[in-house]
């Protein structure tokens, strides 16, 4: 009977070693993603909510001039029900992943601790926020790296229904980030 060398059998224990340890990897990196589950920004609010409901008059009031102190009411009032916008109970504790824009709130030289994740480029920088059930407070221990505002990003982690208020906006939802990472729209 033929026997292999030991250096051989060596080689072979190696292989099967790596083999072994490229299937945990793949099998690990599978098994994190499947235990996410991808929403979308729809999904974060209740089907039944129409926050335009309260805006009937709307029509007559959009000839007016920006100065009409019945303008700035109007901004109040929308920015109220906006930021009392209902959020889906369901959600609490989830494991999620949705995309979405980075709106910086606490960095340092380790990255960012704390950021609001918005649906659409600009929220809450350049236009007035979304309603608090499309804005989603994200904490991030260890700090992420690499992201500057407007990045746009994969964020999973688990999401609960913790109603903040940021100099930036109102979020209906918070979520403890295990991973941030960059996404690509197509």
């Amino acid at each position: 009977m033929y026997t292999l060398p030991s250096n051989t059998s060596l080689s072979r224990r190696r292989l099967l070693q790596g083999l072994i340890a490229a299937f945990c990897w793949g099998a690990t990196s599978w098994l994190q993603a499947a235990r996410f589950s991808e929403i979308t920004w729809d999904e974060l609010i209740p089907p039944d909510w129409d926050p335009m409901e309260s805006f009937q008059d709307l029509p007559e009031l959009a000839t007016l001039p920006d100065s009409d102190p019945r303008v700035q009411a109007l901004y109040d009032q929308l920015r109220k029900i906006w930021d009392e916008a209902p959020t889906i109970p369901s959600l609490e504790g989830r494991a999620v992943k949705i995309p979405g824009f980075i709106v910086p709130l606490e960095s340092g030289k380790e990255g960012l601790r704390e950021f609001l994740l918005v649906p659409y480029f600009g929220a809450c920088i350049h236009t007035p926020p979304p309603p608090a059930n499309q804005i989603i407070h994200v904490k991030s221990n260890p700090p992420v790296q690499g992201f500057q505002s407007m990045s746009s990003v994969w964020v999973s982690g688990t999401i609960s229904l913790v109603r903040a208020n940021s100099k930036l906006g109102v979020s209906g939802y918070s979520m403890q980030a295990e991973q941030v990472e960059e996404y690509y729209w197509e």
